[in-house]
């Protein structure tokens, strides 16, 4: 696109963007990189170590896993501007329930209500709502609506961690929930001319394999979603696990964990700017020549990350972390548009998002059994760097043998 014409773009559909990009924003507060802020303070408040930590948080995270492959197909049903408050109120109690709840056994419910409506709801209604309102600049949609999680990425790690010299972690929850309660009525607004996804099906529509739409049932017996589940779970699990324990991180390693924080802006504008040429490269050439190699970067970003003693090497490793999570921010989203079709975009899209909801309860549960085991960190991202490699090669096969459909 021109830049005459990307403005134009951007100007005409200004509204559903913007409300793809609040949603993004807001599901901050139910991301990892956000609830791992405090885990030091909420393992001290428990008493919790590494292992128990993260299982707790994997068992919540494992059940909102679950309960998204039902929720998450309430798309293909209800306007976002109705799931969209709705999802967003479910944040808002679940964040004020982080910062007045005590019971140890509560704790599970907590982070599983917080990832369900932030990570899981969230992040599904903006990217459901892109692939199926966009077809010919589906990337571009899918690219710009994701700017709001890099924005609170890149953001609210600093300020809140900033914030704790001045206040409490628990008054931080509230704070996170009064600004999800504002979110409401700006969500509604901008889309008080939304169209519903049933109009959408029959007048917006995209076929897939086969020159047909694919029921999720379908989607689940076909070969190439189980040889694309690894490229799904791998990277939420262990990006996911990078900053879940980036308080430990830095300690092993030596380091401020303010100076780690200060990173973030780094690693999310080296995530935008892959964003947005995933985006302009999927328009162009289609998901099916960059699914099986975008994630190459980010077994070198791991690689370095454990190697790396310094700073300035643990900079490097995020930039490379961050050429993958960039595009996987968008091609993700718009291959199952692609390959399944769109009519039906909602129901397969929960189930993938699913998986990569079990991916982010998988990773730090199991990073941190190993470390109470006594495996480090960098001895893991060694690990994690090869099932990298192993994901791109059964993309490559399961995509190979798919493209024979079309």
């Amino acid at each position: 696109m021109t830049q005459f014409s990307l403005r134009q773009y951007l100007r005409d559909n200004a509204t559903w963007l913007g409300a793809g990009v609040l949603l993004t924003f807001l599901s901050s507060f139910g991301q990892t990189f956000f609830i791992s802020i405090f885990a030091g303070n909420i393992r001290a408040e428990f008493g919790l170590s590494h292992g128990a930590w993260g299982g707790l948080y994997s068992l919540g995270t494992t059940v909102s896993a679950v309960v998204m492959i039902w929720a998450g197909g309430l798309t293909d049903i209800f306007r976002v501007r109705v799931l969209g408050p709705a999802v967003l109120l479910g944040l808002a109690i679940a964040a004020m329930a982080m910062a007045v709840n005590s019971w140890l056994v509560l704790l599970p419910l907590v982070v599983f209500f917080l990832r369900l409506f932030g990570q899981g709801m969230s992040i599904h209604l903006a990217q459901v709502a892109m692939a199926r309102w966009f077809i010919v600049t589906r990337g571009k949609a899918l690219s710009v609506a994701s700017v709001g999680y890099a924005i609170g990425e890149a953001l609210l790690p600093l300020i809140f961690v900033a914030a704790m010299a001045f206040l409490d972690w628990r008054w931080l929850w509230v704070v996170s929930a009064g600004i999800a309660l504002v979110g409401i009525p700006v969500l509604t607004r901008l889309l008080r001319q939304e169209r519903t996804p049933q109009s959408l099906a029959t007048e917006y529509s995209a076929t897939g394999m086969m020159g047909r739409h694919w029921t999720r049932k379908e989607t689940l017996f076909h070969p190439l979603f189980w040889f694309m589940a690894p490229a799904l779970l791998a990277p939420s699990a262990f990006i996911t696990a990078f900053f879940f324990h980036q308080v430990h991180l830095a300690d092993v390693k030596g380091w401020q964990h303010f100076d780690l924080v200060a990173l973030f802006p780094v690693y999310t504008g080296v995530s935008l700017i892959s964003m947005f040429a995933a985006g302009w490269a999927l328009d162009k050439w289609g998901t099916a020549r960059l699914m099986p190699f975008y994630q190459i970067p980010i077994a070198i970003g791991f690689v370095i990350a454990g190697m790396t003693s310094s700073i300035p090497g643990a900079m490097i490793a995020m930039v490379f972390l961050g050429l993958t999570v960039g595009a996987n921010s968008t091609l993700p989203s718009a291959f199952w548009a692609e390959f399944y079709g769109t009519r039906h975009i909602g129901s397969i899209k929960a189930m993938a998002t699913a998986v990569m909801v079990l991916g982010s309860a998988i990773g730090p549960g199991l990073t941190g059994v190993l470390l109470d085991t006594g495996i480090s960190l960098d001895t893991q991202f060694y690990w994690v760097a090869g099932f990298f490699v192993l994901v791109c090669v059964s993309a490559k096969i399961g995509i190979s043998r798919a493209m024979r459909a079309f």
